[in-house]
């Protein structure tokens, strides 16, 4: 059974007032909802707070859910609208933050491509590039943020990401090409030095 599938029981369950089942589903994607919304709010105790939130109108919300998504991009949707919608009752813009932060040990493609030799030079090159990735899409705007760390971070399909979005496929294809074209454009000096040194 697919974890769609077992989302879509869970969700059942809690329609016809489970709500154990509810608790299955908030134990399951705490901590995803945590870490897209650190991507919005800098605050430990805020990304809690907009969490509890995004869970609450989601448990509301839920009697009208159909299942033509997943629970899961469902559910990004209505924490990416919470988060946007705290940040502005608090007069704040949505923060940026480090794409490769705590137990995030991914890394966008081109950091991948990378060999590590395990060398002092290396070592520093290699942090030379993760953060220059960092700095790059701290800058971009934020729905390409958003469309490239969904896809590159958290694993989203362009279907899925269009639905947490709220946008058409091909916006997001775009969005997606134009922050990889950013982070490459920023990466291709760096990557070339380093292939031109001799160790």
């Amino acid at each position: 059974m697919s974890d769609r599938e077992v989302d879509q029981q869970l969700v059942e369950r809690v329609q016809k007032g489970d709500k154990r089942a509810f608790d299955l589903l908030v134990g399951k994607y705490q901590r995803k909802l945590s870490r897209l919304l650190s991507r919005f709010v800098r605050d430990p105790d805020e990304i809690d707070d907009v969490a509890q939130e995004a869970f609450i109108k989601a448990y509301r919300a839920l009697p009208s859910f159909r299942g033509e998504s997943a629970f899961y991009t469902w559910l990004y949707r209505i924490a990416i609208n919470t988060a946007k919608n705290y940040l502005m009752s608090s007069g704040r813009r949505a923060t940026t933050s480090s794409v490769m932060e705590g137990d995030d040990d991914e890394s966008l493609d081109m950091a991948e491509q990378i060999p590590d030799l395990n060398t002092p030079e290396t070592a520093l090159a290699n942090q030379q590039i993760v953060s220059t990735v960092n700095e790059v899409v701290n800058r971009l705007p934020e729905e390409l943020r958003m469309a490239i760390t969904l896809r590159e971070m958290d694993g989203l399909s362009y279907e899925e990401i269009s639905e947490a979005m709220n946008c058409p496929i091909g916006t997001v294809r775009s969005r997606i090409f134009r922050a990889r074209e950013a982070i490459a454009a920023e990466l291709k000096p760096l990557i070339e030095q380093k292939q031109n040194r001799r160790w």
